[in-house]
């Protein structure tokens, strides 16, 4: 079995088009459609359902995938290791939430990029539910996620403790009047936000009923809804101080049991940690 046809594998499975695949891949279609074929031959099924809008896997396609990202990553971590002598070098694919980002990650990306120029870090932000499918999956070296996190394949490490509270708009200056507000609205990101799980419980325990949430993509998008009474959400305290303190929004505090939260480093236990990555955790615990 070829890496480089897993690598395609991967690739069409991301995309869910042999077109966009071949785009990425810096070829042709009919080499990335003539691959698939190969390797459907040589495993014996179909690895692909192919319909007008593109393609999709099948079930045995599925089950062979995170083998394939696990190959790819292992044959990756195997030239990494080999060429990882003197100041850390090479990629460093990393993912964060978006709160961790903003409140968080500034000075020490700051100080990491300084400290070692040779490193080509990458950053992306996503839910905590698809970071650890990321890292899980090996398209990620590791991500700051939400905790707790379960993961029988995943290294886990504490490096960041918050505090949530309930943020409301400036007028609302206690939580009494939530039970009567109609139609009542959380902001929050997409699918899949711990953030988002925590306060659909929080509200449930509280008796508030909700209306369907509006989904947001970036935080201050959330928090200028909040400020414009469209809502109500639940965030770090560090990220919307700044907002409080100049009446833009109210802060609740909530109950300790339910405020305090973990940010978690995590990372395959079988992924090969690299000096960029070792110096990276060093910077960032606390």
């Amino acid at each position: 079995m070829d890496i480089a046809d897993l690598k395609v594998l991967e690739t069409v499975a991301r995309h869910g088009s042999m077109n966009k695949a071949a785009v990425e891949l810096h070829t042709v279609q009919s080499n990335v459609t003539a691959r698939i074929r190969s390797l459907e031959r040589e495993v014996g099924v179909a690895l692909f359902y192919r319909h007008v809008r593109g393609v999709s896997l099948t079930p045995a396609g599925q089950r062979m995938l995170p083998y394939a990202a696990r190959i790819a990553k292992l044959v990756a971590d195997a030239k990494r290791a080999a060429q990882d002598d003197g100041p850390p070098n090479g990629a460093l694919v990393l993912g964060t939430l978006e709160t961790t980002a903003a409140l968080r990650l500034s000075p020490i990306l700051s100080q990491y990029a300084s400290l070692y120029p040779q490193v080509r870090l990458s950053l992306t932000t996503g839910t905590s539910s698809s970071l650890t499918a990321d890292v899980a999956e090996c398209r990620l070296d590791g991500a700051f996620v939400d905790g707790p996190v379960d993961h029988p394949e995943l290294h886990v490490e504490t490096i960041f403790k918050e505090e949530l509270v309930l943020v409301t708009p400036r007028t609302m200056r206690s939580l009494e009047p939530l039970r009567s507000v109609q139609d009542l609205k959380t902001i929050v990101f997409r699918l899949g936000c711990s953030y988002r799980q925590r306060l659909e419980s929080l509200l449930t325990e509280m008796g508030i009923l909700t209306t369907a949430p509006l989904e947001f993509g970036s935080m201050d998008s959330i928090i200028a809804c909040v400020a414009a009474g469209i809502g109500i959400t639940l965030l770090p305290r560090g990220v919307v101080t700044n907002a409080a303190e100049r009446d833009i929004v109210a802060i609740h505090a909530i109950a300790p049991e339910k405020a305090h939260v973990e940010t978690l480093f995590i990372r395959r236990h079988d992924a090969y940690v690299s000096s960029a990555m070792q110096v990276f955790i060093e910077i960032a615990r606390p």
